[in-house]
């Protein structure tokens, strides 16, 4: 199980990487790049898997993280993807606020994981 584990956690990084690099190439165009949906919907869902996966499987027998932590990342997750569905479904009418806002709370999202 740990295998099936770190390709979630693979993809979980991945899906955050697609966001962040594409919030970045979207920075100098009036749209939101498509991927940033697409990369937030696969870190979501593979967070998600990977916390059943260690859960079922007794990897987290010392207790793991800490389950407050996976719930704030969670809802952090779950608002990028709204909020990148909403900005790519707008077009070229995005607001920067929008944008910003999808940057900057992956950058929490990863300050969350890393330091908390």
């Amino acid at each position: 199980m740990e295998i099936v584990y770190n390709v979630f956690a693979v993809l979980h990084f991945v899906g955050w990487a697609i966001v962040l690099g594409g919030y970045f190439v979207s920075l100098k165009s009036a749209a939101l790049n498509k991927g940033v949906f697409h990369g937030a919907a696969t870190a979501a869902v593979a967070g998600i898997l990977m916390v059943g996966v260690a859960e079922m499987s007794g990897m987290w027998d010392d207790g793991g993280p800490s389950m407050m932590k996976i719930g704030i990342k969670l809802v952090i997750a779950v608002i990028i993807a709204v909020l990148a569905f909403v900005g790519v479904r707008q077009g070229d009418k995005i607001s920067p606020a929008l944008k910003h806002s999808i940057g900057g709370l992956t950058l929490v999202n990863i300050i969350v994981a890393v330091f908390v």
